[in-house]
């Protein structure tokens, strides 16, 4: 068997800075450190992160008044924001910066009377945070059939939006329609799908050719994780994802003798290696499409 690792994977600079951001505070404050919501949907690296004192909670109003919180890569509402203040708690925020551009796109299209449709998941952390932003003015779009329908007060005021986890090639789709629909319609003048959900699609697509079956190796609540799982059923090939060697079951491989692996971003390295070796010995083969050398700066008062 010859496993065929696709590159870039695992973590981007938004998760790297997010988990960098939880250790600097505990350094720098000492436990317990309070995150709001996991800072990144990978369990290991809560429980890695939770190990060292930082305390996860679901909502503000389950930290003490006056003490320091986090909030996750995915960003928050305003109202979270607001919740925090009243609270007097220290607010370090780690939403990842390519997060924080839709929020301020969905703000200056709000102010200028746009209704927002907003491509993404019901109930995704980031979904919720970025319709916070305009909350009477967002409509949430899931599908291309969600979006045949979708009615808007103003055709000729009308902006999109999109998570940046999405499907690249199902959220084109989406927009594609949309711009029939309402020929008016403003788009970003930047793709909002994040360079790192781009480039892992991509390659994952590079290698579904050579491939038989595709591991995933991921959280079951990562949105993006869950897109390479849908491109490499697309292609017509058998996809797990799996969030680490446990979830293997050897019938899986049965006859099989090209692996594809990958992972998303906010997986690290260190288990998709778990999971080759548990595989056993094995050829192993990288296909690189792209290099990434995305950083983003610490958030004022970690500097």
């Amino acid at each position: 068997m010859e496993i065929v690792l696709s590159a870039p994977r695992g973590f981007c600079a938004g998760v790297v800075r997010a988990i960098d951001i939880v250790e600097r505070c505990l350094d720098e404050f000492g436990p317990p450190v309070y995150v709001r919501r996991e800072i990144v949907h990978n369990p290991y690296v809560v429980r890695d992160l939770r190990d060292k004192g930082a305390v996860f909670v679901e909502e503000v109003n389950d930290v003490p008044f006056g003490a320091t919180v986090i909030f996750s890569a995915h960003g928050v509402a305003p109202s979270v924001r607001l919740a925090a203040k009243e609270r007097d708690l220290k607010v370090i925020d780690a939403t990842c910066p390519l997060v924080t551009k839709v929020h301020l796109e969905a703000l200056k299209a709000a102010r200028e009377g746009h209704t927002i449709i907003l491509v993404g998941h019901r109930g995704h952390d980031e979904a919720i945070g970025t319709m916070g932003e305009a909350p009477t003015r967002t409509l949430l779009v899931e599908t291309a059939e969600e979006a045949a329908v979708v009615q808007v007060p103003d055709p000729q005021k009308v902006m999109v939006l999109t998570q940046t986890t999405l499907s690249v090639d199902d959220t084109a789709e989406i927009i594609d329609l949309l711009k029939e629909r309402f020929p008016a319609l403003v788009t970003s003048k930047t793709d909002d799908i994040c360079y790192a959900t781009s480039n892992r699609q991509r390659a994952l697509k590079s290698i579904t050719d050579d491939v038989q079956l595709v591991l995933v190796i991921g959280a079951e609540n990562s949105s993006n994780c869950n897109r390479l799982r849908e491109l490499a059923e697309d292609a017509g090939l058998p996809a797990y994802l799996v969030n680490g060697p446990g979830d293997i079951q050897e019938n899986w491989l049965t006859g099989i003798d090209l692996v594809g692996v990958t992972s998303g971003a906010s997986t690290p390295e260190w288990l998709v290696q778990s999971v080759i070796e548990s595989l056993g010995p094995r050829a192993i083969r990288t296909v690189s499409i792209a290099e990434e050398n995305v950083t983003f700066g610490l958030p004022r008062g970690l500097r």
